[in-house]
């Protein structure tokens, strides 16, 4: 588990992160969310004790990272895909950083086979695109088993099967009981892998909640039923606008909007009124628009424009 606690970084004037307090847990892939200066890499830094908080603390399995005798056994971190030298073979970048833990050789092996990248092991660092960069980093953060994984923008540069790919890495990781902490700006890739998120702003905690729960407070109830029978839709729409807190609205297609019910609750009703439905589906914001209505008074880096062209 990673725990922070009062987590604070100043660079002089200017509060990188503002009094973080948060766990991430064993066995859950934890999404690290927030617009670009929000302070997410300063964290993760911070956690890896790169970077020293000015007050606070955080640590992994109960102790600072600099008291981690062999840190990689204890903690795997990709925070920068391209932090190899390029001259080096992605063979032998890996192999000295498991010389230095007390890691098997063997080890090296194992983790490109896993990433992908044992036929191109002997090539220079330099010559990787940046998808094999990150697939280079994610073996060094599972060179030495560890029980904890931090990945900054692990799907930079992959291509959707790479996409694919590290998704069910990272799941399969937390199912073995594992503590993962991932961070990316691909929304819709977040929102089928992280079962938790943590969203920060002007690096003050926005959120702490599971995926579930977030997406529910940012919707409210509402459904979507198909009823291709005129009659039949006439009298359902009848009915749901006579619910207090309900708004109904039926298209020619022969769908109905509902805001205010469940899926659950607009079939009860149809069963009541002995409409068939052809469809009836929960309608529920993307990740994306949650995210964005979440912070969108902590954007430091503002286009001035929304995606309308109107003024942000």
């Amino acid at each position: 588990m990673i725990s922070l606690r009062g987590l604070t970084k100043r660079y002089g004037d200017t509060l990188a992160v503002d009094d973080l307090t948060f766990d991430v847990r064993a066995g859950r892939v934890t999404g690290f969310l927030g617009p670009n200066g929000a302070g997410k890499s300063t964290t993760m830094r911070m956690v890896l004790g790169l970077d020293h908080p000015t007050r606070g603390r955080a640590l992994v399995a109960g102790r600072p990272y600099e008291d981690l005798r062999r840190p990689l056994r204890a903690v795997g971190a990709m925070l920068d895909a391209r932090a190899v030298h390029p001259a080096r073979s992605g063979r032998a970048h890996l192999l000295a950083q498991a010389r230095s833990n007390g890691i098997p050789a063997r080890r090296v092996e194992e983790v490109l086979e896993t990433v992908g990248l044992a036929k191109a092991a002997r090539r220079p660092a330099g010559t990787y695109s940046l998808g094999m960069s990150g697939r280079l980093g994610v073996a060094g953060a599972l060179l030495g088993d560890p029980p904890v994984l931090i990945l900054d923008e692990p799907v930079n540069g992959l291509d959707p099967d790479g996409v694919r790919w590290i998704r069910r890495l990272v799941r399969d990781q937390a199912a073995e009981g594992r503590t993962v902490f991932l961070s990316s700006h691909l929304m819709s890739e977040m929102q089928v892998t992280a079962d938790h998120l943590v969203v920060i702003g002007r690096g003050r905690l926005l959120s702490d909640t599971s995926m579930a729960e977030f997406l529910a407070a940012a919707s409210p109830a509402s459904a979507r039923a198909s009823v291709p029978d005129p009659e039949a839709r006439s009298r359902l729409v009848r009915r749901l606008a006579a619910v207090d807190g309900v708004s109904v609205e039926a298209a020619a297609d022969g769908t109905v909007a509902v805001a205010g019910r469940t899926a659950a609750e607009v079939g009860d009703l149809a069963h009541e009124c002995g409409v068939r439905l052809h469809a009836l589906s929960d309608v529920r914001v993307s990740l994306e628009q949650a995210y964005m209505d979440l912070t969108a008074r902590s954007v430091e880096y503002a286009t001035g424009t929304d995606d309308d062209g109107g003024r942000g």
